[in-house]
């Protein structure tokens, strides 16, 4: 994987990954910021700010005129809000490329954030928390969230809560947009066919050019102090009961590269894939289940690792304790070198595949960039992957399965509290 990493005179980073013979080119523009910069009284304010992008510019004083330009030509264009980070991308044929390029930078630099559109982009808003509200298996991960950290930025939902959306004004939004959208806190990669640009970073740097210089504020530090097991009950009368279950563990500090590479192997080997130890258990074995599986974060600050499953309401106790009773398996030790060598096999095999298109180098690039100011080639983390030993993914489980570190964040039609508190012991 090739690419050239440079830093414009006004402090923004650019990321230049040309793919040789392919037909698309993507542009992503990257904010290293998200909710855990917010505050209390601002809590959704990124997610909000996105949105807004897309209501007009100076060139483009429509919304519509944004979308018609890209539909023109086949193209994609969207965002996305997490924790740590909001992005900006559009996906092209590579003919399109300037034009891909004129369109982020103009939504970055240019938005007019009209305040009829910010009052009825409220509504739209309102509707999507009401929509997560309505699944279950996505609004889990907010309980998980707010079970593993609590009342602060790291545990609140990223859309934030209804009664911000609904106050927030349009000041206070573009005091946030001034106080984090700086170059030095931003990232521009360009990855695909780049022919159609004939000096990328030129044209890169003239784009930007009215992009504010400067660094955003950081987030607050993360406050950590789990002593015990954790549990979230949400009562909701669903046709299957969402679950999720595992412990705090890793980062993406250097300090912990081995850690992380550690996880992601144990990860894989208890619900990674079809023929992993949880969808063969519940789902393969006992038939409880549909989705089954398991996951690993990694954030700049804390990560976890755990199980995931939407099983029958009338199994939900019994699905408890078949994930602990693998945990118990995996902290005492019983791994097979096997296990391990397909977890390897897999990881590497996946994220192969990932790879195949110019906006997933993108996002593998830049989110690299972004988070840990550091990027390692597909090669280096397979390799990392590779030195991976069974005695290595047995000391992660051992360390990491630890009974006070233990959560388990649930939505179902279940009332008792008591039933599934007992069973929380590893």
């Amino acid at each position: 994987m090739e690419f050239q990493k440079h830093k414009l005179p006004s402090g923004l980073r650019v990321l230049l990954a040309p793919i040789e013979n392919s037909e698309t080119a993507t542009v992503l523009f990257l904010i290293g910021t998200g909710s855990k910069y917010e505050n209390k009284k601002n809590n959704g304010v990124s997610h909000f700010l996105e949105h807004l992008f897309f209501k007009g510019t100076k060139k483009r004083p429509r919304s519509k005129d944004i979308t018609a330009e890209i539909d023109a030509v086949g193209g994609e264009i969207n965002a996305f809000t997490s924790e740590e980070v909001t992005g900006y991308y559009t996906k092209v044929g590579h003919q399109s490329l300037p034009l891909a390029l004129d369109l982020v930078s103009d939504i970055a630099c240019n938005a007019l954030f009209p305040a009829p559109e910010i009052e009825k982009e409220r509504g739209v808003i309102l509707e999507e928390i009401n929509m997560y509200e309505d699944i279950p298996q996505q609004k889990v991960w907010i309980i998980w969230d707010d079970l593993l950290y609590g009342d602060q930025p790291a545990g609140w939902s990223v859309l934030g809560p209804k009664e911000v959306i609904k106050k927030i004004s349009r000041e206070e939004i573009l005091k946030y947009r001034d106080s984090q959208y700086r170059t030095e806190s931003s990232l521009l990669v360009i990855a695909g066919n780049l022919e159609a640009l004939k000096n990328p970073l030129e044209q890169a740097a003239a784009a930007f050019k009215n992009f504010k210089n400067g660094k955003g504020k950081q987030k607050a530090a993360l406050l950590e102090n789990q002593a015990a097991p954790r549990l979230a009950l949400n009562f909701k009368e669903t046709e299957q009961t969402h679950l999720l279950m595992g412990f705090k563990g890793g980062s993406l500090k250097p300090e912990e590269d081995n850690v992380r590479t550690r996880l992601s192997v144990l990860d894989g080997l208890l619900g990674g894939y079809m023929s992993a130890r949880l969808f063969q258990e519940i789902r393969e074995k006992r038939g409880w289940a549909y989705t089954v599986g398991s996951f690993s974060q990694f954030d700049t600050d804390a990560g976890a690792i755990g199980a995931r499953a939407g099983v029958l309401n009338n199994k939900a106790e019994e699905s408890v304790k078949v994930i602990l009773k693998e945990f118990q398996k995996a902290k005492a030790g019983k791994i097979s070198k096997k296990e391990v060598e397909t977890a390897k096999n897999n990881f590497i095999g996946s994220m192969s595949l990932a790879l195949e298109g110019s906006d997933s180098i993108a996002s593998f690039l830049g989110k690299q960039e972004i988070l840990e100011n550091r990027i390692l080639t597909p090669e280096q983390i397979f390799d990392r992957i590779k030195a991976v030993t069974i005695e290595d993914v047995k000391a992660a489980a051992r360390k990491y399965f630890v009974n006070k570190k233990l959560n388990l964040a649930l939505i179902g039609p279940h009332k008792k509290e008591e039933a599934f508190k007992k069973l929380l012991k590893i």
